[in-house]
């Protein structure tokens, strides 16, 4: 499956988003759906994530790759989780660049590896992860405007 991809300048300076993102604990505050961390250590971390429909489930991640303040990487813990028969492997990048005065490009990428016959569903996943994206950015942006460009 290509690399998914969304990015978005949000006003805030790399500095403030980096504080923001790099914290597992505030994924709630812009990660769509999740509801809380819990276990939270500096390279792994587990989010709990409600559903549309009120269900939650739990996600693990481990902290692959972090370059203070431009670069996150982390892998979806797909083994003995729902997810796991759908996905081989998950890995979410987000990459931070000075926009202009007091801005910040924010860029997030992944890739998936599916399953089986999971790999027939690859637009349906690019979609949701689109969306998942497109809600994560948004959460920055709402978060960003509300700092005042601090």
């Amino acid at each position: 499956m290509p690399t998914i991809a969304r990015s978005r300048t949000v006003p805030a300076t790399p500095d403030r988003v980096w504080s923001l993102v790099s914290d597992p604990w505030r994924w709630p505050s812009w990660w769509p759906n999740v509801t809380r961390v819990e276990e939270a250590a500096p390279d792994a971390w587990t989010a709990v994530l409600t559903s549309a429909n009120g269900r939650t489930m739990r996600a693990d991640y481990s902290l692959e790759e972090s370059e203070q303040p431009t670069l996150l990487r982390w892998r979806h813990e797909v083994e003995e989780s729902p997810f796991e028969r759908i996905m081989a492997s998950s890995v979410t990048s987000l990459e931070l660049e000075p926009a202009g005065e007091g801005s910040t490009l924010v860029r997030l990428s992944a890739r998936i590896q599916l399953r089986g016959f999971s790999r027939l569903g690859g637009v349906q996943v690019s979609r949701a992860t689109k969306r998942q994206f497109e809600g994560a950015l948004d959460g920055l942006q709402e978060l960003a405007e509300g700092w005042g460009g601090r």
